[in-house]
């Protein structure tokens, strides 16, 4: 029985072992038709687990596992769940041009159109690098057709962030008048600081009953939903191991084994729904995106 009634946001970022940008020194591109894939298995997992939890979730495709497994995108719309994009080829934005970020987003974009038969309104950046090197991706996203991004992460980290960008859901205003959601993944000020607490690495880094309570109070004590994000390889231990650094094979590595039961447990605690269901049932503040950008409160 869950006892919070704030409904929050439950996603997940479709890609495989070998796509995370931990492992962008240590794989080549070219290889990854070569390697063992495990995200088709992995996903129907998950999807079987939803179910049986009775909760819905967005699920922040990659174009390119979309190409290789179409059955996969149309399990996951057919489930009921909600089908948004995860860019193709999983590159860090600030890394691309905007020329080749534009057709690589317009490429996913598409291709999820096209196998599911769906609009496709959100977006999510390969490890939430819409950064201030990579605002320009904004005016792209809204170009492209997108409803809302959950790229933007208030923190300071050495992959992605805007440190003081805001925490909590609002609409971000274009300089010619558009706009787009931002729902950024959820952070918590402890101590002064704020850190990321919505999922992925941390909700195996952090004690589950340190998740627990950190999810609860942004429910609790600030009456707002919180956006949690896991990948299909955190569920599987048994996966191939990349010979990468140290602090590589920490952030993938650290606590697998325990992610999958700390996930049932949160599943059972709180309420979830996609992030446009959520979006659609909650006021949103306008902010323009030049304060957003220069980390204004």
């Amino acid at each position: 029985m869950r006892d919070i009634a704030v409904t929050n946001a439950l996603t997940v970022d479709v890609e495989d072992y070998f796509h995370v940008s931990a492992f962008k020194d240590s794989i080549d591109r070219e290889s990854w038709d070569t390697l063992e894939s495990r995200v088709e298995r992995n996903t129907n997992r998950l999807l079987a687990m939803f179910d049986e939890a009775s909760v819905s979730a967005t699920f922040f495709v990659l174009g390119w596992v979309a190409e290789r497994y179409p059955d996969l995108v149309r399990s996951i719309t057919s489930a009921g769940h909600e089908l948004a994009c995860h860019g193709y080829s999983h590159q860090l934005i600030y890394s691309q041009s905007p020329e080749v970020f534009r057709e690589e987003t317009e490429r996913a974009k598409k291709l999820l159109e096209d196998i599911s038969g769906v609009a496709i309104n959100g977006y999510r950046a390969a490890s939430y690098s819409i950064t201030k090197q990579s605002e320009w991706a904004i005016e792209i996203l809204v170009n492209a057709g997108f409803r809302y991004d959950s790229s933007i992460v208030p923190v300071r980290h050495d992959l992605y962030g805007m440190s003081g960008a805001r925490p909590y859901p609002y609409r971000m205003g274009l300089h010619d008048g558009r706009s787009i959601v931002e729902f950024p993944p959820s952070t918590l000020q402890v101590v002064g600081q704020r850190i990321p607490i919505g999922g992925g690495g941390y909700f195996r880094i952090f004690p589950y009953w340190f998740s627990k309570w950190g999810m609860g109070r942004i429910n609790e004590r600030d009456e707002m939903p919180f956006s949690f994000y896991l990948h299909p390889w955190e569920i599987d231990p048994d996966q191939p191991r990349i010979n990468a650094g140290l602090k590589s094979r920490f952030r993938h590595y650290n606590n697998l084994d325990k992610f999958e039961p700390r996930l049932r447990k949160l599943l059972q605690r709180f309420q979830f729904d996609t992030m446009s269901t959520v979006l659609d049932n909650m006021p949103l503040e306008d902010v323009d995106m030049s304060a957003v950008a220069q980390g204004a409160h």
